[in-house]
C-alpha cells in the first residue's frame, strides 16, 4: 500500500478524500486505507489545507477563475470543507474585482465588431463562466467597455 500511495502522490497532489477513493479503487481494506492516510497526514504528505491554498493560487493566477469556480473545483477534488473555507477567506473581494476587470479588459478588444449590448452580454457571460459573482461581473464589464476602451458599432 505504501508504494501505491507514494506513486499516486508523485503524479500530483491529492486530498485526503481523493487518496481514500484511490486506495479503495485499488481494493485495499478500509483499515489499511485508514492507517495509510493517517501515516501520510502524519508525515505531511497529505494536507488538505496546503493543497487548497495551492489550488486557489494556481486556479486564480493561471486560469483566472473566480471564487465560486474555485470553490467548485476544490469540492470536486474532495478537499475538506474547512480547508476550502480557510483558503477562500484569503481571497479579497477587491482583489477579485481587479482580476475580473483585467480579464474583461483583455477580452473586450475581441468583441469590437459587435454592438455594445451584445458585447456586454457576451463579456458578462464569459466572466460568469469563470466563476465571478454578478456584482463583480457588472463592475468589470462596465470598466472594460467604458468609452475609453474599444469602440463598438
Amino acid at each position: 500500500i505504501n508504494n501505491v500511495s507514494m506513486n499516486a502522490l508523485a503524479r500530483r497532489g491529492m486530498s485526503v478524500g481523493e487518496m481514500s477513493d484511490y486506495l479503495t479503487q485499488r481494493e485495499f481494506e478500509s483499515d489499511e486505507i485508514q492507517l495509510e492516510i493517517e501515516r501520510l497526514c502524519g508525515v505531511g504528505l497529505l494536507d488538505d489545507s496546503a493543497l487548497a491554498e495551492t489550488l486557489v493560487r494556481t486556479l486564480r493566477e493561471r486560469k483566472g477563475l473566480g471564487r465560486s469556480a474555485i470553490s467548485a473545483e476544490l469540492r470536486r477534488r474532495k478537499v475538506e470543507t474547512s480547508a476550502i473555507e480557510a483558503a477562500l477567506d484569503d481571497l479579497e473581494v477587491g482583489d477579485e474585482l481587479q482580476r475580473a476587470t483585467e480579464i474583461a479588459s483583455r477580452r473586450a478588444p475581441q468583441l469590437r465588431s459587435l454592438d455594445h449590448t451584445t458585447a456586454q452580454r457576451r463579456l458578462g457571460a464569459f466572466l460568469m463562466r469563470k466563476g465571478y459573482s454578478g456584482s463583480v461581473v457588472s463592475a468589470a464589464v462596465a470598466a472594460a467597455l467604458a468609452p475609453s476602451g474599444p469602440v463598438f458599432r
